[in-house]
C-alpha cells in the first residue's frame, strides 16, 4: 500500500480535531504524505462541525460555507502544513546530533542563553534570538557541518520558590509544568533543537556535576566561608536577594530590610581577575559587553596610604586608617577622610559626643543596598565621627566623616576625600562646609574656582611641603603619582597597590529550591568537611513546608533527618549537613559543556567530545546577562581549564546580543486642565494629562504623527518594553494561530538588524504572511474552486533561461552572505525580489525553483519542507546541500551604453554585453529621449565600440534659401 493510500485510510479512521489544535496522524513511513484531495475538501466542514458540536451550535450548512470561504481566503494552508512537519521532525528525530559524530567534518556549536521556564510562557520577544540561532543551525547543517543546537532549562531559583510559597504548590510541580509549556511553544515554532540532549538544572543527574565542580573549587581554596553583610528582613524572617529589595524594603510586603553580617559561602573569583580581564581582548564579542566586564572587574593602579588617627590633644595614636586611591597625585588636596558605616575601626574612632549620631546613621545605612548607596544622582549624606587624622603629605589634621557613598566591600572601606577633584567628594564638601583645595589644573595655574571639580589629569599645584620632603609642584599627574608612591613607600606611609572593583562571589542562598551544597560539619567542632565524590549527587530532600523559617536558618533546616541523621564515612562521627543552597547562577555556569555529553554518568564531559565541540561558536542572548552570567561562566571555565577538564581558555567564541522587541507603538495626546487637546510640541503640554489615541484616529504628517480630525495636534508616539502592567504583551501562540509559525519567524527577522531593538507591528506580519502566500501560489498555484490545491507543483523540467539563472544566483549570493553575517533581514529582501521576478516568468523551471526553496528553508522551514516534498523528494531537505552561487551568473549581463548624436552625448541605453551595433542602434531609435534626434534624419555613419559607446553621425539638414 502506498503512502497516499495509507494516509487516506487514517483520515477516514480518525476524526480530525479543530483547526490548529489537532495532532496530525502519519504513517510509519519516513515521509509524511500529503492529505488526499477528498479529505482536504472536507477540511473546513470537519473543523466547523467539531466546534459546533462542542458549543451546541446549529445551522451547519450556513456556517459551513463561512468556514469554506475562510479557507479560500487563507494565503496558504499553514494550519495543515506546520503541525504535520513538526510531528515528522519529532518522530524521525531529524535534528538529532549523534553521540559519535564524524570528527573529520567541521563543527558548529550554536547556543541560546539558558531560558528560565516561567509560568507566563513566551512572548514574541523571546523567539527573536531563538529564530536567529535556528537559521544559523539549519544553514550550517546544509553546508555540511556537524551542528550542535541543544535546548534545556535553568529551572532552580527564586521565582519558582516564590510562586510555590504563595500558592502552596511544590516548586518541582510548577517547574515541570512550566517546562512542558515552554517546550510545547518552542516546538510549535519549528526550532531544530536536538531534544535528545534536553536537560534541566533540577535533575540530580545534572546537579551531581554542579556539586562536583563546587568540590573542585573547595579543594583549591576557591570556595570558603566568611561573615558578609546580607539583606535581612526581620518581618519575613529571611535573607533576600538584591532584586527582592526596593528602596530599603522588601518587594513582597514592603517590610524594612537591614544589612547584617551572616556566615556565607564565597567563591574566590578575584583570584582570576587579571585573566578574566586580559582574555577579553581575544573574544569576538560586542565591544560594549567587553567594556561592561572590564568596568565590573574594575582593575585600577594606585596606592594605599596610611593616615594616623589623632587623639584629642592632636597626638598620633597607634591606629592607622588605610585608604586606597587611584590619584595619589592629589594627596595634598585631601581635606577629610570618609569611612564606610560598616568600617571595622569606626567604633574605636568615634568620639563620645558623636557616638549616638553615628549609631543612628549606621542603622539607616544598613537598610540600603549597595546600589542605592553608590547611586550618583542621590543626595550625599554623612555624619562627623568626632575624630581626626593627619595627612602625611602636609601634616594637617583633617576630619574623619562617615558616609554611605563609601562601601566597606570596596578597597579598604575608607577614602581620602579630595573635593576639588572628585564630584561626589565635592558635593559632600559643599553640603557640610568642608574646605576645598585645588591641587591639579589643566595648565599649571592655580585656581580658586570651587564651583566645579576638575577630575581630569593636569599639572600639580599647591603640592609641596618642606617638612614631609614631598614636592610635586609643576609635575604632570602621572609623573606626580609615581613620585608620591615612591615617597609613601620610602617613608613607610603606604605602598603601590593594584585594586579591583570585583568582589568575591557570594555563593549561598537561604532558600529551598536550589542545589544542596555537598559539605557536612562535625557537631562537636563545627569543622566543615566536603562529601566524597562517590556520594554525589546529594539530592534535595522532599519538603512539604518550604517557607522561610523566620530565624535566618534556611528552609532545609526543617528536614531534620536529612540534616542531622548522618555520619562522616571516614571517622564515623555524627555530622550535620549544610542547609544553604547554591544560587541560580550555579547551574547556568557550565550547562554548555553538559550539552556536549548529556548522558555521561562517569564524567562531567568526555574529553574527546569536549575537544571537538569547544568552544561554543555562537552564543545568543540578552544584554542583561552581559556581566554576571558571562563572567561567572568564564570564571568556572578557567578553573576547569586549570584542572584539565576543558581544552579552551574561554567558553564562548562569539557572543551576540539580540535587541529587544518592544510593544506596538502607542499614540498619546495631551489634554490641558480644561480637557482640550494640546499639541505635544507645545510648552503647555509638559506635565499635562495623557490620553491614548486609537491607531485609526492617527495619521502621519512629515516626521510626526497627528490627529486625523485635527492635524494641528501633534501626538507622542512611543513603543515600550513588553510588560503585563502596560498590557502590550503579544503572545506568540496567538500569532502562530493567526498567521503560522513561519510568518512569525520571518517577520521577527525582517523587522530589522538582529542586534537592534524594534517595535512590534501586527501590520508588518501581515506583509510577510502575504509573501509566504505568494511563494506558495508561485510553486503550487492558486486554490481550486473548492479551496483545495493541486497535488504537485507548477514546476516543469525545462532548462532555465540565462535571465532566470542570473536572478537565482544573485539571490543565492545575497542570502548566503547575509546569513553568514547574521544580517537576516536583508536576506529576506533578496528572496522577495526573486519571487517578484519569478512571477513574471512564462515558465517555472524546477532547476531554478528548487534551489530557492532550499534558500527559504532556514527561515520558513515548514513551508519549504512541504514544497520540497511536493517537488518530488522523499527525504527532508534539512541535510540537502545549501545552494552555491556560480560566479558565471553573477556578472552583470547588461551594460549602460552612452549614445552620442554628432559627437554630443544625448542619453544612454541599457544593452546586453554581446549586443551588436545594429541592435544598439535599434534600441536607441525607439528610446523616448533619443528618438527625437533621429526621427526623419539620414544617418551618414555609425561609430560603435562594444560596451563603451555608440556615436551616430547624421547628414546635415538642407537649409531653404529665399528668392527676392
Amino acid at each position: 500500500m502506498n503512502l497516499q493510500s495509507q494516509f487516506h485510510l487514517q483520515i477516514q479512521a480518525f476524526p480530525q480535531p479543530p483547526l490548529r489544535r489537532r495532532a496530525f496522524l502519519f504513517s510509519s513511513q519516513r515521509r509524511p504524505p500529503r492529505r488526499p484531495a477528498a479529505a482536504r475538501a472536507s477540511f473546513g466542514l470537519r473543523i466547523y462541525c467539531s466546534l459546533s458540536r462542542s458549543s451546541g451550535g446549529g445551522g451547519v450548512s450556513e456556517e459551513l460555507s463561512e468556514a469554506q470561504e475562510q479557507e479560500k481566503r487563507r494565503a496558504y494552508p499553514f494550519p495543515e502544513i506546520e503541525p504535520r512537519w513538526q510531528r515528522y521532525w519529532d518522530e524521525n528525530r531529524t535534528f538529532r546530533t549523534p553521540d559519535d559524530v564524524d570528527t573529520s567534518k567541521p563543527k558548529f556549536y550554536v547556543l541560546d542563553m539558558f531560558p528560565y521556564p516561567s509560568g507566563a510562557g513566551l512572548h514574541v520577544g523571546h523567539p527573536l534570538g531563538y529564530t536567529a540561532t535556528d537559521i544559523l543551525a539549519r544553514f550550517k547543517r546544509m553546508k555540511g557541518f556537524n551542528v550542535l543546537h541543544p535546548m534545556g532549562w535553568d529551572a532552580f531559583g527564586l521565582p519558582a520558590e516564590q510562586y510555590a510559597i504563595e500558592t502552596g504548590t511544590h516548586p518541582k510541580i510548577t517547574t515541570l509544568r512550566n517546562i512542558d509549556r515552554f517546550r510545547s511553544q518552542l516546538k510549535s515554532l519549528g526550532f531544530s533543537y536536538d531534544w535528545d540532549r534536553e536537560l534541566s538544572t533540577t535533575e540530580p543527574e545534572y546537579y551531581k556535576w554542579t556539586q562536583w565542580i563546587f568540590l573542585q573549587l573547595l579543594k583549591r581554596g576557591l570556595a570558603y566561608q566568611a561573615e558578609v553583610p546580607v539583606n535581612w528582613c526581620p518581618a519575613l524572617g529571611t535573607v533576600l536577594a538584591n532584586e527582592e529589595v526596593v528602596d530599603g524594603v522588601s518587594e513582597r510586603g514592603g517590610h524594612p530590610v537591614i544589612r547584617k553580617p551572616m556566615r556565607q559561602w564565597m567563591l574566590r573569583i578575584t583570584a582570576y581577575a587579571d585573566r578574566l580581564l586580559d582574555d577579553l581582548d581575544d573574544l569576538d564579542w560586542p565591544e560594549s559587553i567587553k567594556e561592561m566586564q572590564r568596568n565590573w572587574i574594575g582593575r585600577s593602579e594606585g596606592a594605599e596610604v596610611d593616615f594616623c588617627v589623632l587623639d584629642t590633644d592632636g597626638q598620633e595614636r597607634d591606629i592607622k586608617i588605610t585608604v586606597y586611591t587611584t590619584r595619589p597625585d592629589t594627596i595634598f588636596g585631601a581635606t577629610y577622610l570618609v569611612l564606610a558605616p560598616e568600617h571595622l575601626l569606626l567604633s574605636s574612632i568615634v568620639s563620645k559626643d558623636q557616638s549616638k549620631h553615628v549609631a543612628e546613621y549606621r542603622e539607616i545605612a544598613s537598610r540600603k543596598s549597595d546600589l542605592e548607596r553608590t547611586e550618583l544622582q542621590k543626595e550625599k549624606t554623612g555624619v562627623f565621627s568626632g575624630g581626626y587624622a593627619r595627612n602625611p603629605a602636609n601634616g594637617e589634621a583633617i576630619p574623619i566623616w562617615v558616609a554611605d557613598y563609601v562601601l566597606g566591600s570596596y578597597g579598604t572601606g575608607a577614602i581620602m576625600a579630595v573635593p576639588a577633584h572628585d564630584m561626589r567628594d565635592h558635593e559632600f564638601a559643599l553640603r557640610y562646609d568642608i574646605p576645598i583645595r585645588w591641587v591639579v589644573t589643566p595648565d599649571g595655574v592655580s585656581s580658586g574656582d570651587s564651583e566645579r571639580p576638575y577630575s581630569s589629569e593636569g599639572i600639580s599645584v599647591n603640592s609641596s611641603n618642606p617638612r614631609s620632603g614631598l614636592d610635586i609642584n609643576g609635575l604632570p599627574s602621572k609623573e606626580a603619582a609615581c613620585k608620591v608612591i615612591e615617597w609613601v613607600e620610602k617613608t613607610g606611609n603606604g605602598n603601590k597597590k593594584v585594586n579591583y572593583k570585583l568582589r568575591d562571589w557570594l555563593f549561598a542562598r537561604q532558600r529551598y529550591w536550589g542545589e544542596p551544597i555537598p559539605v557536612v560539619f562535625f557537631k562537636d567542632t563545627s569543622e566543615g568537611v566536603p562529601l566524597s565524590e562517590s556520594e554525589l549527587p546529594l539530592t534535595l530532600p522532599e519538603l512539604d513546608d518550604f517557607t522561610p523559617t523566620g530565624t535566618g536558618e534556611p528552609p532545609l533546616s526543617k528536614a531534620v533527618s536529612w540534616v542531622f541523621e548522618t555520619r562522616d564515612p571516614l571517622s564515623g562521627k555524627p555530622v550535620r549537613r549544610e542547609t544553604n543552597t547554591m544560587p541560580q547562577w550555579a547551574g547556568s555556569c557550565w550547562y554548555y559543556l553538559r550539552f556536549m555529553d548529556p548522558k555521561n554518568s562517569e564524567a562531567l564531559v568526555d574529553k574527546k567530545k569536549e575537544m571537538y565541540w569547544s568552544p561554543v561558536d555562537v552564543y545568543v542572548g540578552g544584554a542583561e546577562h552581559a556581566v554576571l552570567h558571562l563572567l561567572y561562566s568564564r570564571f568556572w571555565h578557567k578553573v576547569l581549564y586549570d584542572i584539565g577538564v576543558v581544552s579552551t581558555k574561554e567558553p564562548f567564541k562569539c557572543v551576540i546580543n539580540q535587541g529587544i522587541i518592544l510593544g506596538e507603538v502607542q499614540y498619546m495626546a495631551c489634554r490641558d486642565s480644561d480637557g482640550n487637546f494640546v499639541s505635544a510640541d507645545s510648552v503647555n503640554a509638559f506635565g499635562e494629562h495623557l490620553e491614548r489615541i486609537p491607531e485609526e484616529k492617527v495619521m502621519k504628517s512629515g516626521d510626526s504623527f497627528v490627529l486625523k480630525d485635527n492635524p494641528n495636534i501633534r501626538l507622542i508616539a512611543r513603543a515600550h518594553k513588553m510588560s503585563k502592567s502596560r498590557g502590550n504583551v503579544v503572545n506568540p501562540d496567538d500569532v502562530v494561530f493567526e498567521y503560522g509559525a513561519d510568518s512569525l519567524r520571518l517577520y521577527e527577522m525582517f523587522m530589522g538588524p538582529l542586534r537592534d531593538s524594534k517595535a512590534w507591528n501586527t501590520g508588518g506580519i501581515e506583509g510577510v504572511y502575504r509573501f509566504l502566500g505568494r511563494v506558495w501560489r508561485l510553486v503550487v498555484g492558486s486554490p481550486l474552486p473548492d479551496g483545495t490545491y493541486i497535488d504537485g507543483t507548477l514546476a516543469i523540467d525545462d532548462k532555465p533561461s540565462l535571465e532566470q539563472l542570473c536572478c537565482l544566483h544573485k539571490c543565492i549570493e545575497k542570502v548566503t552572505e547575509e546569513i553568514e553575517g547574521t544580517r537576516f533581514n536583508t536576506g529576506i529582501s533578496a528572496m522577495m525580489e526573486f519571487v517578484n521576478a519569478a512571477y513574471k516568468w512564462d515558465k517555472l523551471p524546477r532547476s531554478a525553483i528548487e534551489p530557492f526553496v532550499l534558500l527559504l528553508s532556514p527561515y520558513a522551514p515548514h513551508l519549504a519542507e512541504e514544497l520540497w516534498f511536493r517537488l518530488g523528494h522523499s527525504n527532508s531537505l534539512a541535510y540537502e546541500p545549501f545552494p552555491q552561487a556560480d560566479p558565471a551568473y553573477l556578472k552583470e549581463s547588461t551594460v549602460v551604453l552612452p549614445v552620442q548624436i554628432n559627437g554630443k552625448t544625448r542619453g544612454t541605453i541599457q544593452v546586453e554585453e554581446a549586443c551588436t551595433e545594429e541592435d544598439a542602434f535599434k534600441l536607441a531609435s525607439v528610446d523616448q529621449k533619443l528618438s527625437k534626434y533621429l526621427d526623419g534624419r539620414t544617418v551618414r555613419k555609425r561609430i560603435y565600440v562594444p560596451r563603451k559607446i555608440l556615436n551616430v553621425i547624421l547628414e546635415p539638414q538642407n537649409s531653404k534659401v529665399g528668392i527676392r
